[in-house]
């Protein structure tokens, strides 16, 4: 498929016209990343911002004492390394492989350019943050006000939306997630996360199989929110 053809198809660039999609084509540079292999750094110059074409990519944050937490986890066709566009502001937080992953990397500067001659495409860029925005604020949100039950059942939910697939007994989580990880993303602790679960699994909300989540009963977990 040629690079304009996968790019229609992104929420990032959907509104854009033919001639803006070989533009932001003729801009991105294509490479290929192993699992684990870090994207950037926090810290580091924001100089790009990045899609993916294929596998899945963490974006998280390491704190002073060395956990981790994580931020979300993006697969085929979304966009991390935004929050520097139009700024020169350092990346707020560090993006490594967790799958093997095709990533498109669009540099600021060429972006800058790109848009004062593509009103559509700055279009784009503002519905595209407004979205990230709100996903931001919810977090917050969570952080603040929920319990760690209520976050985890909203995490698990939400996880379902992103990568979720019919099997014969419900909804499966296609991803391998492990407690540690599952715990990085709601802000607490690997055995919170685990009681959590077991009591998830004893409602019958939800089961395992292979060492992935499936969702039984999603209005059931959704009264814990």
């Amino acid at each position: 498929m040629e690079t304009t053809e996968y790019i229609r198809h992104f929420t990032f660039f959907a509104d854009l016209q033919e001639e803006e999609l070989r533009r932001i084509a003729g801009i991105s540079i294509e490479r290929n990343y192993k699992k684990n292999m870090i994207v950037f750094m926090e810290g580091e110059p924001g100089e790009a911002f990045c899609y993916i074409k294929s596998g899945k990519v963490k974006v998280f944050r390491t704190y002073e004492d060395g956990k981790e937490h994580i931020i979300h986890i993006l697969g085929e066709g979304e966009v991390f390394g935004e929050a520097t566009l139009f700024s020169s502001i350092p990346y707020p937080a560090s993006a490594s492989v967790y799958e093997d992953a095709v990533i498109g990397i669009i540099k600021n500067k060429d972006l800058e350019k790109l848009i004062s001659e593509t009103p559509g495409l700055s279009l784009s860029l503002i519905k595209i943050l407004s979205r990230k925005l709100i996903f931001a604020q919810q977090k917050i949100r969570d952080l603040a006000f929920n319990d760690v039950f209520a976050r985890t059942a909203t995490q698990l939910l939400k996880l379902a939306s992103d990568y979720g697939t019919k099997s014969g007994t419900g909804i499966m989580i296609d991803i391998q997630l492990s407690r540690q990880e599952l715990a990085d993303m709601i802000g607490t602790t690997r055995e919170t996360v685990s009681r959590a679960i077991s009591k998830f699994k004893k409602e019958k909300s939800i089961t395992e199989e292979k060492d992935k989540i499936i969702i039984l009963d999603e209005k059931k977990l959704r009264e814990w929110q």
